[in-house]
């Protein structure tokens, strides 16, 4: 098999893909127990989680473990079926909605996580609308029927009068929620009925029963389901291929991940529906072949993975060709060779050296010191891919070493959690450089950078609120109009120069842009919709 053939074929077996969903509706569970029916963890739970029960493999920092909510994003890559799986565990909480924003740039699919209680949630809502800019299909798995909650009929009609994504049931639950007697696939009729293990630690057993066995040992919670698919095949919810690609309706899927339920069968479907690898569209909106020359996209860096080395690596999803570690690749952004001689896969905390890697594949380079979210590699055929936009900050504080003689330690720090993306830091001319503005989507970023400020950097700060809350990108001409102006400011952002004009309120910008109807005052992409 030739060099390209090789590319293509082993491009068409990768599987990449993020779950995506509102806090404490289960996703690091599902993570962790999609990995568990893979077979390639024996039991689920690495670390202590929230109320005293075992979290998961996938969040590391300390904040998560002590807060048992994921921060960061982390990637788990695992084979099953022939297949290789990049499965992306996003940050569970809107305010780091960012960190998931840049996720979605690096995925072919995504699971939209419900809980089977709430439905759709303002987080979940965020995301998808993320999905549908971007183009990514979507699964949909409703999560926690072992659960009381509402109706599954009610919650397909609300995504598809909420979201307007037809639901395609592939699974339906027999049993209202919090009666699951098992599930039945709608493809054959056949009935899974689920014997489930002491907090979903391990994989429990699958009993398959034909229509006939189920009807007679489930007799009227299988009647009722069958009412229900009925219904379902009477107003057209049946599977189409084009529609879930073209984004346009959700095949669905239901269980209980915290117990096994399901989980197996989401699975499966991830390979059997979720598309392979395509050309990559790059800035100037041409698409790049799969099997043309190594290019990449940085969608993420994160220092401290491992504590005893305190490196730093940047996470790339592999667009075209075949990587082989130690190849040196032009960074896109400065034109500078970058060598992969520390190139890993990486399953939770746990890293491997990664040889080689194909389109769809997550490789992390360490010590990437040059990296930033939204960076282009490649090698030969130059190529930068579209940057991954900035969110409007919605909080801001300014930052002070509470050390003095600590002011190296204090500039090296900020400058790492800038370069990472953790924190949006600005330029004040009223406050110098020894006092930057820290701008965040949500507060609970603030905590992360005291927190790894102190423990990475022995730079401890304080941090000062400011009032401001309302964001839009203007110019040098109008950052020298609104200098004269009361109750706001404008700011340079580190990362890229871009100038900021930060307002009180809203009522404030208003009565700038009535004075000033010229004034440039460009939105930027919004963050969290859940405040």
């Amino acid at each position: 098999m030739d060099q390209l053939s090789r590319v293509s074929n082993e491009a068409q077996r990768r599987r990449t893909f993020a779950v995506i969903s509102h806090p404490d509706a289960g996703k690091s569970t599902l993570t962790e127990a999609l990995a568990l029916h893979a077979e390639v963890i024996d039991e689920a739970g690495a670390v202590h989680g929230k109320a005293g029960r075992r979290g998961v493999t996938s969040d590391w920092m300390e904040m998560e473990r002590k807060r048992g909510i994921s921060i960061t994003s982390a990637v788990l890559q695992f084979a099953y079926r022939d297949h290789v799986i990049n499965l992306l565990d996003t940050p569970g909480h809107g305010d780091f909605s960012e960190d998931t924003y840049r996720v979605l740039a690096a995925v072919d699919a995504a699971v939209m996580l419900l809980d089977a209680a709430k439905g759709l949630e303002p987080q979940t809502l965020k995301l998808f609308d993320v999905c549908r800019t971007r183009g990514i299909p979507v699964l949909t798995f409703v999560n926690k029927w072992d659960r009381p909650g509402r109706e599954a009929l009610e919650l397909l009609d609300e995504v598809e009068q909420t979201i307007g994504l037809r639901p395609m049931p592939v699974t339906w639950p027999v049993g209202r929620a919090g009666e699951l007697r098992g599930l039945v696939e709608i493809g054959t009729g056949q009935f899974a009925r689920y014997s489930r293990t002491a907090g979903g630690a391990t994989r429990g057993d699958v009993e398959v029963l034909d229509p006939e066995q189920a009807a007679e040992q489930e007799p009227e919670h299988w009647v009722a389901a069958q009412e229900e698919i009925a219904l379902l095949r009477e107003i057209g919810a049946g599977y189409d291929e084009k529609e879930f690609l073209a984004g346009i309706a959700t095949p669905v899927l239901f269980g209980a991940a915290l117990s096994g339920v399901g989980v197996g069968r989401l699975l499966d479907a991830l390979v059997e529906l979720a598309p392979a690898p395509e050309p990559r569209l790059d800035a100037e909106g041409e698409p790049r072949p799969l099997d043309t020359p190594l290019s990449g996209l940085v969608f993420k860096v994160q220092a401290g993975m491992d504590r005893s080395h305190r490196d730093r690596m940047a996470f790339v999803r592999i667009c075209s060709g075949r990587f082989e570690r130690g190849m040196v690749l032009t960074h896109a952004a400065t034109k500078r060779p970058f060598a992969t001689k520390y190139a890993q896969a990486v399953f939770g905390q746990q890293r491997t050296t990664v040889e080689e890697a194909f389109p769809g594949d997550i490789v992390g380079l360490v010590n990437a010191g040059a990296l930033r979210p939204g960076d282009t590699l490649y090698e030969a055929a130059p190529v930068e891919f579209p940057a991954i936009p900035s969110f409007a900050p919605e909080h801001f504080s300014v930052a002070r070493g509470a050390d003095a003689g600590r002011f190296k330690q204090f500039r090296r720090g900020i400058d790492q959690l800038d370069s990472e993306g953790v924190i949006q830091v600005l330029r004040s001319d009223l406050r110098g450089d020894q006092s930057p503005v820290l701008a965040a989507v949500g507060p609970l970023q603030f905590e992360v950078v005291s927190s790894r400020m102190a423990d990475e950097f022995g730079a401890p700060v304080t941090l000062e609120p400011l009032s401001y809350s309302v964001t839009r990108r203007t110019d040098a001409e109008g950052a020298e109009l609104l200098a004269r102006q009361a109750e706001v400011e404008v700011l340079e952002r580190r990362a890229d120069g871009a100038l900021l004009a930060v307002f009180v309120n809203k009522w404030r910008l208003e009565t700038i842009r009535r004075k000033f109807p010229d004034l440039t005052l460009d939105p930027l992409p919004a963050g969290s919709t859940d405040r």
